[in-house]
């Protein structure tokens, strides 16, 4: 999986997206932010997420954190992330390059209303060293995201 994966997707999707490979790691919301020269914001933090029935995935401004009262009251039970040693077999990327494109199964994507703040966002592009630009309304598009308000800052 990984960039392969994410490159495929976009191929066959036919998606207006490209991956951006950099020679630092984009791992982190910091690193990509400093390796992009953007505010960490504007980094479109990933968080894999497993439900009683189901794995999910919210897509967040880079500085926020999910709220548990908030995440609660959306899905009727407690904020859970998968395990590190799971998140590849969940997603097929690795931690760092966790993104809602080239997925290994389908999983249900979020997106958290933090990220209306922005024209574009920069999610991360199957590897720890890759991301990619994306309008916030086509992210929303392309992902058949869903609109959730589930974080703070």
């Amino acid at each position: 999986m990984t960039v392969k994966s994410v490159q495929k997707h976009i191929e066959e999707a036919g998606l207006d997206l490209e991956i951006i490979k950099m020679n630092t790691s984009t791992a982190t919301v910091e690193l990509a932010a400093k390796a992009l020269g953007v505010e960490p914001a504007r980094i479109a933090k990933t968080m894999a997420m497993r439900l009683k029935d189901r794995d999910i995935l919210i897509i967040t401004k880079g500085d926020m954190r999910i709220d548990n009262r908030k995440f609660k009251d959306c899905f009727k039970e407690k904020a859970k992330f998968i395990k590190m040693e799971e998140i590849e077999e969940a997603t097929g990327h690795p931690i760092g390059g966790v993104c809602p494109f080239g997925l290994a199964k389908p999983l249900n994507i979020y997106l958290d209303i933090s990220l209306k703040e922005f024209d574009y966002v920069y999610p991360a592009g199957g590897s720890p060293n890759t991301c990619i630009k994306v309008g916030v309304d086509y992210l929303s598009e392309i992902t058949e995201g869903i609109w959730i308000d589930v974080c703070k800052a």
